[in-house]
């Protein structure tokens, strides 16, 4: 039998390997603004960023980076080998940042968005600090040059003029949905359904895993979507997985954000605040709600537990958990 623990489902050591990458001098401020202790990452870049700059990454599309949470997401082998074949900041950096035009300013911690975002889209999407023979190109083939790092060739680009449209999105903060439980979903199978769920946000998508033959499933998943300034509603679909045809819908549902993320704004700095109720989505004809979801400061985090009634199916229940992320927190 093994005798090492075991860490969201892998050996401890492997996410002791990304942690002790973090620990390292360079990785301890952000790699596009020198912010102090990032606390995310671009798994396929290779850099440790901060809050501010990781709503910036997020804009680029993961075709260009994939940002993750060094502590709240679960990141696979793949993705840590391919930071720890990277080696950080330093080492990312002398790539992306190696022919810095004279006199050109990177941005502070304190830098705006406008400064932030113009820097980063320069530095990773339309890549003009490279050295003039360099570029990072798309598909499985290496770098127009053999003094970069192999990981890199997982870097994804699309045209120029579509990238900057899906770029040009600017973020107020980010959503934790954590997707509980569902109670009496439909049979969309024989006797049972094979079910998951479906999060869209924006141009943003997340799925749950599937759970095989389970009309009240437990899922117990966290996912982490980004704010964008015009947010609208979160989009629900529940969905059946079948592996010889198309997955079968299994219900839906809109969840409006304006009482979480008002009230969050309203009251500022939620850690300087006892647990309490803030605000409040009502019920009625015209929502998914079973009953009042309220918004309540809880240990210092500000959170919204909801009961929704799928839509357009003949029954079924979802249970989530939403949690407001500040940039600026």
């Amino acid at each position: 039998m093994n005798n090492y623990r075991m860490e969201l489902g892998r050996p401890v050591s492997s996410r002791r390997k990304l942690k002790d990458l973090l620990l390292q001098r360079d990785n301890r401020f952000c790699a596009d603004c020198n912010a102090p202790d990032p606390k995310w990452a671009s798994a396929n870049i290779g850099v440790f960023i901060c809050l501010k700059c990781c709503g910036m990454h997020r804009s680029l599309g993961t075709h260009i980076s994939k940002v993750l949470s060094v502590a709240l997401d679960d990141w696979s082998e793949d993705e840590i080998d391919a930071m720890m074949e990277v080696g950080g900041n330093a080492s990312a950096n002398s790539i992306y940042e190696a022919y810095i035009p004279e006199g050109y300013t990177k941005p502070g911690p304190d830098a705006g968005h406008e400064q932030r975002s113009k820097f980063i889209r320069s530095k990773y999407e339309l890549q003009e600090f490279l050295k003039p023979s360099l570029r990072i190109v798309s598909g499985k083939s290496s770098l127009q040059s053999n003094s970069v790092n192999s990981t890199m060739d997982s870097f994804r680009s699309t045209s120029t003029s579509q990238r900057m449209q899906e770029g040009m999105v600017e973020f107020i903060g980010l959503l934790k949905v954590k997707v509980i439980r569902g109670t009496n979903l439909a049979i969309r199978d024989i006797k049972s359904s094979d079910p998951y769920v479906v999060l869209s946000l924006g141009q943003q998508t997340v799925q749950t895993t599937v759970i095989p033959s389970n009309l009240n499933p437990v899922w117990n998943e966290e996912y982490m979507l980004s704010v964008p300034e015009h947010y609208g509603q979160m989009k629900l679909k529940v969905f059946d997985s079948d592996t010889f045809s198309s997955d079968d819908i299994m219900g839906e549902a809109e969840i409006d954000l304006q009482s979480l993320i008002t009230s969050a704004m309203a009251f500022g700095d939620a850690g300087m605040f006892g647990d309490m109720q803030i605000g409040k989505w009502l019920k009625s004809d015209d929502n998914a709600l079973i009953e009042d979801s309220t918004v309540n400061i809880v240990d210092g985090k500000v959170k919204q537990f909801m009961s929704i009634k799928l839509q357009n199916v003949e029954c079924g229940e979802l249970e989530l958990e939403l949690e407001w992320i500040p940039l600026d927190q």
